[in-house]
């Protein structure tokens, strides 16, 4: 989930406000960049956050050592289970979608766009190896964001794991577990494209009927089924050609 300026998860907050200001303050300076930090563990997997005035700092031109790069923030990426492992007071973790506002370096000059991870913050310096650089010029019709999900990281897995190690083609029948999620949803629209038969589970009512409307073959809830074995063997009396695991138990 790539979240835009986290407006979804700090709700009325002057802070909130803040975030969404990105403009320069002076030719040699930036607004004071904020880390956004576990405040406490709810339950299940969520969290709240908040923005402590501790972990404010100010980012200055004349501070940015040679060869590196003042990255601002565009998009976050959250991964939700990952949370779970924080301690009070961590940056949350995360990659983001970042811009190059001021470079030392003349392979990433200001206004590149890359892929970095220093966790939820508006703000970082880089000295570039951790830096992963996108398209050069960026199509006007894909948002950003999706360079954290569809044609990001879940979206390669998706690909890769898929054609490459699954290996699959057209007329076979591909289970995929999760379906709904980053990954999931996007194997079984590959799956669809290749000419595949697709049998998806998800954890909703909700995710099923979204599933229904990106028109996979067969969705189920595996919560609410009776018998999880007659219900794969009846999306597919012949069996499967690929399943496509998102969970890693034994579920299934």
């Amino acid at each position: 989930m790539a979240v835009r300026l986290l407006c979804s998860l700090i709700k009325k907050s002057n802070r909130s406000a803040y975030l969404r200001s990105q403009s320069r303050t002076s030719s040699n300076s930036f607004p004071p960049a904020s880390h956004l930090v576990v405040a406490l563990h709810l339950s299940g997997f969520y969290c709240r956050i908040h923005l402590p005035s501790s972990f404010s700092f100010d980012l200055k031109l004349k501070t940015v050592p040679r060869c590196s790069y003042v990255l601002r923030m565009e998009f976050f990426f959250f991964f939700r289970i990952l949370a779970k492992t924080l301690k009070e007071g961590d940056r949350m973790m995360g990659q983001q979608v970042a811009r190059v506002v001021e470079s030392k370096n003349a392979d990433l000059p200001k206004g590149t766009i890359v892929l970095t991870s220093p966790g939820w913050t508006t703000h970082s310096i880089s000295d570039g190896k951790d830096l992963e650089k996108l398209l050069t010029e960026w199509p006007d019709t894909i948002p950003l964001s999706l360079a954290l999900g569809t044609v990001g990281m879940p979206g390669l897995t998706a690909y890769f794991g898929l054609l490459e190690i699954c290996g699959v083609k057209g007329g076979e029948t591909v289970m995929v577990s999760a379906a709904a999620g980053a990954v999931g949803s996007v194997v079984g629209q590959i799956a669809k494209l290749k000419g595949c038969k697709v049998v998806a589970a998800a954890g909703s009512d909700k995710k099923v009927a979204y599933l229904q409307k990106l028109g996979f073959d067969v969705v189920f809830n595996y919560k609410t089924v009776e018998s999880l074995e007659e219900t794969l063997k009846k999306a597919s009396p012949d069996g499967y050609d690929c399943y496509f695991d998102n969970v890693s138990t034994n579920w299934t």
